[in-house]
């Protein structure tokens, strides 16, 4: 990587064209403000810069060399090249290596998977060299029993991506790559399956990865369903906000036919999550279909028994319950629980109706319960 020295704006020049740039910025990441495709792989402007993939090299004036645009920073009146025949062949070349060393499908191509195929788009858009495939099964994680993450060997291409991810976003570092050579791989300390170790489940490791070797187990099904077409192209998208919490993370639900099939991360930058999610937040949604969840309001009758009624009624119920308790036993002997799933607006008159029409400082929030 290049010296980085002094600070400002300053103007550098890609394909001709005059842009400005900030000390201590990308080609990559000047670039994407302006509009400029550079192609990646083990880029994720959370991570660090890693240069691993050598998908975004461009040519540097003044560099034998060309430089990977993730990791190269800029300099004043730098002249960069992203688009030239030399940098095509490196483009139709590596490709090929990469599909060399992946499974594919009938058509050659990358296999699909139910997230995006970084590899494969790629692929479909270049003249790659085709190359005989290269037999080196890596070792796999099959035996992991953990209830949501499926790692496929063979469709890793060893970007560092999760690895990273896991180190410089997450800071439990669960994964990292093990063995050399040609067995290197995306493993575990000890080879121990994930709920042995200190993951956390996130899943985050699955949004980064760019070719679809990490994926959600609950979104198996769909592939088979699909027989290995893009499970999720007929999905409707909506973004939304994560209810387990206060925090107010944005996620994206994938619903089909129906059906909340998958949730997902915005693209980093977009929110104030950054793309990240936590467990609960990517994986906790059985209980939007789940056959128990209550749909309707319910009150214990004289049986004993929870039996369906108006919100009306309901409300009715509970308020006289209340006020016999304070009654009997004073103000004090009441609680309030607010839900951190309530907007800042509802957790208000809780705490109004808590203090102001029942008298009593008893008030808190399940986020801290």
């Amino acid at each position: 990587m290049n010296e980085v020295i002094g600070t400002g704006t300053f103007e550098i020049e890609i394909n001709g064209r005059n842009v400005k740039a900030r000390m201590g910025e990308t080609v990559v990441e000047v670039a994407q403000r302006e509009g400029i495709d550079i192609p990646t792989l083990c880029h994720d402007p959370r991570l660090d810069p890693a240069g691993a993939c050598r998908v975004c090299l461009v040519e540097v004036e003044g560099q034998r060399r060309m430089q990977p645009g993730c990791a190269w920073r800029v300099t004043p009146d730098m002249k960069i090249t992203t688009e030239s025949p030399r940098i095509q062949r490196h483009r139709e070349v590596l490709y090929g290596l990469y599909e060399a060393d992946h499974r594919l499908d009938e058509n050659g191509l990358p296999v699909p998977s139910p997230n995006e195929n970084e590899l494969r788009t790629l692929c479909e858009k270049t003249n790659v060299v085709k190359l005989e495939p290269v037999e080196a099964p890596r070792r796999g994680r099959d035996h992991d029993v953990n209830p949501y993450i499926k790692f496929d060997a063979d469709l890793c291409i060893l970007c560092a991506r999760c690895t990273r991810y896991c180190d410089e976003v997450e800071a439990v570092s669960a994964i990292t790559l093990a063995w050399r050579g040609g067995e290197t791989t995306i493993s575990t300390a000890g080879e121990r399956g994930l709920l042995d170790t200190s993951c956390e489940l996130c899943g985050g490791c699955i949004d980064t990865c760019p070719t679809g070797a990490l994926v959600e187990k609950k979104a198996l099904p769909l592939i088979q369903l699909d027989s290995g077409k893009q499970p999720f192209a007929a999905t409707k998208t909506t973004r939304t906000t994560c209810n387990f919490c206060g925090v107010g993370c944005q996620m994206d639900l994938h619903v089909r036919d129906g059906q909340l099939v998958k949730v997902t991360s915005p693209e980093p930058g977009e929110t104030l999550n950054d793309g990240n999610l936590c467990i609960k937040g990517r994986f906790a949604y059985d209980f939007v279909h789940h056959e128990d969840r209550i749909t309707e309001p319910l009150v214990r009758g004289d049986d004993g028994l929870l039996h369906p009624t108006t919100w009306e009624n309901a409300l009715k119920v509970a308020s006289e319950g209340l006020l016999k308790v304070k009654e009997q036993h004073g103000a004090d002997s009441l609680g309030f629980i607010s839900s951190s799933r309530c907007t800042g607006e509802e957790n208000y008159l809780m705490q109004k109706l808590s203090r102001a029409v029942f008298g009593t400082n008893n008030i808190h929030q399940c986020a801290a319960t």
